[in-house]
């Protein structure tokens, strides 16, 4: 329901806008002109490739969404912004973190800021963000471990240079959900400027007990001492406190009935928080004949907590618990260089990347276990209640600490990359990446340790056909690696130690053809190999071996841009499968790798129907996928269908309003386990007024 506070709210920013804006605000309507994206458009600059290529002269799947696509849809999260992308699949993260998955591969770990990792676990807020790159297939060159099935970088605001201009924004939605965001940028002399992007968002949905706010603040300092030298200096505060909503169990093979707004916990047991703190300065430099040098330092610190009791097997008539409560800090050191040269040798031209990098990350983590009081006495580690709306527990206690870990990784990795354009209708990609992985590890409950260095080389080939400036052909072929331990590198098994990292294949083949302007249209297909998987040695129990494999494959297609002046459009489908070919410790051979839909179909459309007012509508489509590698429950297939109304009151003040789900259809948005099933959102309104100086 809609609140009267939280209207009256709205309505006093709204009445404040309408009353006019000052002079001064005058110069600079336009803050924004770096980048303008009005959909998946493949051939802006992709600044994950590091060379800033365009995306037409990429061998890789590229997606980008960029910030007037992602105020349209009035999205404030990045699980919501991913959902429009044919190929990601959004999990349920446990209701505190942001999980995809990229062809068929899960990551809680594969995000990038700027270019630059950005690995722990909680939910990234976009009011700070300017483009989401998502860059599909596994490319170690480019990043490094991880990223098997691809990576997400966002690019975040910064300070523009000889502009004043001050935006700012208050939503409020029918869940009773809200929030205000402002951003500003002023100059502080003609070689310097400063901008501030803040932002407070008040948690609500259908869903019983779930509530919450996020707090982030991100001030940029840009300054231009000399010709050809730029220096950004940034830091962005996150604080997130919400309620941890872990959803629904399964009933006979497929999401429970009739429990959708039930919620399966406490909420005063489920909570979680997370503050995060990152900072970080970069040095852009032209040397001049093409070649150019960018030095990047970043310190990032996180201090997470959350508790939940969460639902296990349900029958008709009751529901199994159990629960936990996890302790995490991490604190993040990198620092990256890369000096881009683009010229010529004999008429032949070259794009050439040199870069290193190092980083050291420290993480503590803790656990402890939930115990139940139980009847006649005593305590219990889970708890049978009655199937119901709401649920009484019985006396909660907590088991002392049955995990306590201490983890370092350090990295140091060097990398080069050459794209030749041996004649305008053909370019070669080749390079390779050097990474020297080492982990340590003390289970601080034994005080046994645990250790493990790698020495990684993963290439990248690519072969780009032009026969025409603004269509190419591509074929490319990379490689990943992913230590044993996990994306997350918490805690290093000992048995574990001795194995070599898990790695990726990636082939692609696709095309990409810039129709006009602003209008591209992309096809690529993949097959994406997994090998080194752990199984254990029969023969050995105890032991294990690296014969594990699955494959993923599939044909993903696009259209996007703007039709005519007063039309957006994107429409993206992927048809996809994959399965284990050979056993692994989490399943048999012929197994259907699971969150990989078979089919995925997605369409945004804006049109202008005036200068003043224009109407947008979405369209999701999912196939049915299995919750997990079991196969044994399965998310039934859905349609959801969006829609948009935008009013421009004046130059100043806009107002727009979002529907989301209308036709109120039923679905399950994504899963963690066989027994932690997401409902999705039932229709949503969405109202939100935009202020513009």
């Amino acid at each position: 329901m809609l609140f009267p506070r939280q209207f009256a709210c709205l309505s006093t920013f709204a009445l404040a806008a309408s009353l006019g804006a000052p002079a001064w605000a005058e110069e600079a309507a336009d803050a924004e002109a770096p980048i303008v994206v009005t959909g998946e458009r493949p051939s802006v600059e992709i600044s994950g490739t590091k060379t800033g290529t365009a995306a037409i002269d990429t061998p890789q799947s590229v997606v980008t969404l960029g910030r007037e696509r992602l105020d349209d849809q009035g999205v404030e999260s990045l699980g919501e912004a991913l959902r429009f992308v044919p190929g990601v699949t959004i999990g349920q993260g446990e209701g505190h973190r942001d999980q995809v998955i990229l062809r068929g591969q899960a990551s809680t770990a594969d995000f990038y800021l700027d270019g630059l990792r950005d690995d722990a676990q909680y939910y990234r807020p976009l009011y700070n963000v300017q483009q989401i790159e998502v860059l599909k297939g596994a490319n170690a060159l480019l990043f490094g471990r991880g990223g098997g099935g691809g990576v997400i970088n966002r690019t975040s605001k910064q300070a523009q240079l000889g502009r004043t201009s001050l935006g700012a924004s208050g939503a409020i939605d029918s869940f009773g959900g809200w929030s205000l965001a402002g951003d500003l940028n002023l100059p502080v002399s003609e070689n310097a400027a400063l901008r501030i992007n803040g932002t407070y968002e008040n948690f609500d949905n259908d869903r019983d007990l779930f509530g919450g706010h996020f707090i982030g603040l991100a001030p940029t300092l840009t300054l231009a001492p000399a010709d050809g030298t730029r220096v950004v200096l940034a830091y962005e505060y996150a604080a997130d406190d919400r309620v941890i909503d872990r959803g629904v169990p399964s009933l006979g093979g497929r999401p429970i009935g009739g429990y959708d707004q039930a919620f399966f916990g406490s909420a005063s047991v489920n909570t979680g928080s997370v503050d995060a703190h990152i900072a970080r300065i970069r040095i852009d430099q032209e040397l001049g004949e093409g070649l150019t040098l960018d030095v990047t330092g970043q310190y990032a610190f996180y201090d997470k907590q959350y508790a939940n009791l969460l639902p296990g097997v349900a029958t008709a008539s009751t529901v199994s618990f159990s629960g936990y409560e996890d302790t995490n800090t991490r604190s993040n050191w990198i620092g990256q260089t890369n000096l881009v040269w683009k010229g010529q040798t004999g008429g032949i031209g070259h794009t050439l990347l040199v870069g290193g990098e190092i980083s050291d990350q420290s993480t503590g983590a803790t656990r402890r276990n939930v115990l139940f009081a139980a009847s006649g006495g005593g305590t219990a580690a889970s708890a049978t209640l009655p199937l119901a709306q709401s649920f009484s527990f019985p006396a909660i206690s907590w088991t002392g600490l049955v995990t306590n870990g201490q983890t370092k990784v350090k990295s140091r990795s060097l990398y080069i990359q050459d794209q030749i354009e041996l004649a305008p209708w053909l370019q070669v990609i080749g390079g390779v990446r050097y990474d020297r992985f080492q982990i340590s590890a003390v289970n601080l409950l034994t005080s046994v340790p645990s250790a493990r260095t790698d020495n990684k080389w993963s290439p990248r080939l690519g072969l780009v056909l032009k026969p025409q400036e603004n269509l190419s052909l591509y074929a490319s072929y990379a490689r990943s690696f992913l230590p044993q331990s996990g994306d997350q590198f918490s805690s290093l098994n000992p048995t574990f130690q001795s194995l070599e990292p898990e790695a990726f294949r990636n082939l692609e083949a696709g095309a990409k053809w810039d129709v006009k302007p602003g209008l591209s249209l992309t096809l690529a297909a993949f097959q994406l190999d997994r090998s080194n998987t752990r199984v254990a040695d029969p023969a050995n129990p105890g032991f294990w071996l690296l014969t594990g494999s699955s494959r993923a494959h599939g044909i993903e297609a696009a259209v996007a841009g703007r039709i005519t002046p007063q039309w957006q459009l994107s429409l993206g489908y992927t048809w996809q499968e994959g399965e284990i070919r050979t056993a692994t410790t989490a399943a048999p051979a012929g197994r259907q790798l699971d969150k990989l839909p078979h089919h995925q179909a997605s369409a945004w459309t804006r049109y202008d129907l005036t200068p003043r007012f224009g109407l947008g509508l979405g369209v999701l489509h999912q196939a049915g996928q299995y919750a997990t590698i079991s196969n044994a429950v399965r998310l039934p297939a859905y349609t959801r269908i969006d829609a948009a109304a935008f009013f421009d009151v004046s130059d100043k003040f806009a107002l727009q309003l979002n529907v989301e789900n209308l036709t109120d259809a039923n679905y399950y948005a994504s899963a963690h386990t066989d027994n932690n099933i997401q409902p999705g959102d039932p229709l949503n309104v969405k109202l939100t007024a935009r202020l513009k100086f």
